[in-house]
């Protein structure tokens, strides 16, 4: 059975009609009449996710209002949803404790004119056992029990793969039209730079290639055709929760917000419009040096366009949260959800994307580099614009890269100076070229009379271990070149 974790009553009521018709309860499925204690539902909740992922099912259920023995459809007075634990809603209470947090799903609904069915819709475990209050559970026929007296059923758990959040489910039951009718297809089309096909069957097979839809009950929507190509985000519950959310400070803080926008369309449709309104709210820069025209944006706009599209490919996108651009007077954080696969150290040279089909298809739409983070055309344009070194910040399950606004060197601090030469040799390295003390000054544009600046911050850098001498038996300080500490 394919079922989404999203139903309409419809739905809801053939899922009842099609669970009854297994033979038994099982380690996936388990009826009940009325509630009976919260530690229970708890425990279950545990052990039908865990049942669920030995037996390949996408979801287990847990219905009250069906006889368990006989199946029959008496109905139910449980209403889960306004079921308090003292003074905390139920379903809160039950989330706190299971580990991980599973989004699991609470429908109450009338099956008839006289019997209320509530059933909790629980995705199956993933990579790992779900446990509740620290105990993962198991049901062995029609009984719970503790999953560690049965070993060679958690292996079991720990040895499946999870699928891929893309390739999830966003909506289905859906026809060629409702496809259509949801989703931009001629955006791909365009996009791809290949011909609109002459009928809907076309344009279905072409999304079906792509993993945009899978075949279930009639047409499936996958996260990933909804993320990219949805014409309205909130249509797809799953996904509107990775709209792109733009907010503009008034100052340095966020004391004070002038504009707060969330992205109401999917990733293709909104990019360009995205960038092009991220710039229109950024100041225009004075004339810098010899460099930079009085119309140039106070950032490079291709950096912002690098960045945000990095925020989008790379973000952990099982974790709720939306990507962010936030605007500050002296600086731009563009943030996603979820911390990198690699050191951010090594966003240069190195490249691992957590939703590879995402990056393949936003990659072949021309949206963001081939090859790469495409760090290397910021830190290239951020250099040009004489700007400081980006930085690159994860905590609490985010990643934020921020742009800062034109400082003199004066008034860079000695970490933002060891990170412009470190980030500045790291270029030099990916663009086949070593860092000297000549290239750095072109950098900073700092005077050849003033070389010694120059040598006080590779030195500092070098002490800090992020630079090394790339031939040190070379005694020469005038033409001493130096690489990335992992070059």
């Amino acid at each position: 059975m394919k079922y989404q974790i999203n139903m309409s009553e419809q739905q809801l009521l053939e899922l009842i009609k099609d669970l009854i018709k297994q033979p038994k309860e099982s380690e996936w499925v388990e009826f009940k009449l009325n509630f009976h204690s919260e530690q229970e539902i708890g425990e279950r909740i545990s052990a039908l996710a865990n049942g669920a992922a030995i037996h390949n099912q996408d979801f287990g259920y847990l219905v009250f209002g069906i006889e368990d023995e006989t199946h029959i459809i008496e109905g139910t007075t449980f209403k889960p949803k306004s079921q308090k634990k003292g003074n905390e809603e139920l379903e809160h209470w039950l989330a706190q404790r299971l580990n991980p947090r599973i989004d699991f799903r609470i429908y109450e609904f009338a099956f008839d004119s006289q019997k209320n069915i509530a059933l909790f819709v629980i995705p199956s475990a993933q990579n790992k056992p779900v446990d509740f209050s620290h105990t993962a559970y198991i049901r062995i026929g029609s009984i719970t029990r503790k999953l560690s007296d049965f070993p060679e059923k958690e292996r079991k758990i720990w040895r499946k793969t999870a699928k891929p959040y893309e390739l999830e489910i966003a909506k289905d039951n859906l026809t060629a039209s409702d496809v259509i009718r949801l989703l931009s297809t001629e955006t791909y089309f365009d996009l791809m730079k290949i011909p609109y096909p002459s009928n809907q069957k076309g344009v279905v097979d072409k999304f079906m290639d792509e993993n945009l839809l899978i075949k279930s009950q009639g047409y499936a929507i996958t996260n990933l055709g909804a993320i990219l190509f949805a014409k309205n985000l909130s249509e797809f519950e799953s996904v509107q929760r990775k709209s792109v959310r733009v907010i503009i400070y008034k100052g340095k803080n966020k004391v004070e917000t002038i504009r707060d926008q969330i992205g109401t369309k999917g990733y293709t449709l909104g990019f360009l419009g995205l960038i092009d309104w991220i710039n229109s709210q950024l100041p225009a820069n004075e004339e810098i040096g010899k460099v930079l025209r009085k119309e140039s944006r106070i950032y490079p706009e291709i950096a912002i366009r690098e960045l945000v599209a990095n925020a989008l490919i790379h973000q952990d996108l099982s974790v709720k949260g939306f990507p962010m651009i936030e605007v500050f007077s002296d600086r731009i954080e563009i943030s996603n959800p979820g911390n990198p696969l690699i050191t951010p150290d090594r966003f240069i040279d190195s490249y691992i994307s957590r939703n590879e089909k995402m990056a393949d298809l936003m990659r072949r739409m021309g949206f963001c580099e081939e090859k790469g983070s495409g760090l290397d055309k910021v830190i290239f344009y951020n250099e040009l614009f004489q700007l400081p070194p980006i930085n690159v910040i994860t905590d609490e399950n985010r990643t934020r890269v921020t742009l800062y606004s034109y400082k003199k060197i004066n008034d860079l601090d000695k970490k933002e100076k060891i990170r412009a030469c470190y980030q500045h040799a790291c270029l030099k390295w990916v663009s086949n070229e070593k860092m000297t003390n000549q290239s750095l000054r072109e950098r900073f544009q700092i005077e050849n009379q003033n070389a010694a600046i120059a040598s006080r911050i590779i030195k500092d850098t070098f002490e800090a271990s992020m630079i090394k001498e790339d031939d040190p038996e070379n005694k020469s300080r005038k033409h001493r070149n130096y690489v990335p500490f992992w070059a």
